[in-house]
């Protein structure tokens, strides 16, 4: 029996404190990114291209429009605001840097609030100094792990490592494999880790180069290195970031490519950060 006062499951509901601190997380966001050049878009609730973006399709929402195609609501902002930006927009709009906030919806009545930004033709530097200024902004306590896509590929094409242990960080397993170097990789945390990449094979080292020279670009004090951090995002296939704090992930972003248009980007997961606010009242 569902009663008449009941949410479903992994819904939101906020209301007197809650909602006055989600209501500032927001404006504050949205006179940060205002302030450094960036276009507010809003884009449709419904999409036709979800799909696109998710490994498992099963996060999404499916229903159908009044020609019996098939839309999703939209469990992810960033591939439809390239999209609409690039080809429906198109010559209409000069900016190159966008940020939306809104909800995102999946399966089976998930919702997340969030606060997201797009950059295209953006660096990476660039974009997480954007999210790392907007977490200082909104007084958020959070470290920054920096990881490069590149890396857990390059390791199940030419070594035999799943993507699925690096997903569920499955290290057991890995090790297992007995690859001399392995270990070395497994131990990277700190920037000064980066170091020394004696005895790694030259296509991991380059892209744990970039990483390294990318953190000298970053304007952040708590930073970490996590090289066999594997997103399940398809665009993403190089340089990634999150920020968390006690373990609860606060952002995620990264440099992507949408068809054919590379850009850089990051979502800011206000649940998370409205949990943090109400913990230190």
């Amino acid at each position: 029996m569902i009663f008449e006062h009941e949410i479903p499951s992994k819904s939101k509901l906020y209301f007197g404190e809650c909602a006055k601190i989600k209501r500032q997380i927001e404006h504050d966001a949205a006179e940060m990114l205002d302030g450094e050049g960036f276009e507010e878009i809003v884009t449709p609730l419904f999409s036709y291209h979800q799909h696109l973006s998710f490994e498992n399709e099963k996060q999404l929402l499916h229903l159908h429009d009044e020609h019996n195609h098939t839309v999703t609501l939209r469990a992810d902002s960033t591939a439809d605001v390239v999209r609409i930006v690039t080809k429906r927009l198109g010559r209409q709009v000069e900016s190159k840097k966008w940020f939306y906030i809104q909800p995102s919806l999946s399966f089976p009545t998930q919702e997340q609030y969030q606060v997201g930004a797009e950059i295209l033709d953006g660096g990476f530097d660039e974009v997480v100094n954007t999210a790392t200024h907007l977490v200082n902004k909104l007084a958020l306590e959070a470290m920054l792990q920096i990881s490069n896509m590149r890396i857990p590929l390059i390791l199940s094409e030419k070594y035999g490592v799943d993507l699925a242990w690096l997903s569920d960080t499955n290290i057991e397993r890995i090790l297992k494999l007995d690859i001399p170097w392995i270990s070395k990789l497994v131990k990277i945390h700190r920037p000064e880790d980066l170091d020394d990449l004696a005895g790694i094979p030259e296509e991991i080292a380059q892209e744990l180069l970039l990483i390294k020279d990318v953190i000298e670009k970053i304007d952040y004090a708590s930073v970490i290195v996590a090289p066999l951090y594997y997103a399940k995002m398809r665009y993403y296939g190089s340089l990634t970031f999150r920020m968390f704090h006690e373990n609860e992930l606060l952002v995620r972003g990264g440099l992507y490519r949408i068809d054919a248009v590379d850009a850089a980007g990051f979502a800011l997961y206000t649940d998370a950060c409205i949990n943090q606010k109400m913990k230190s009242l």
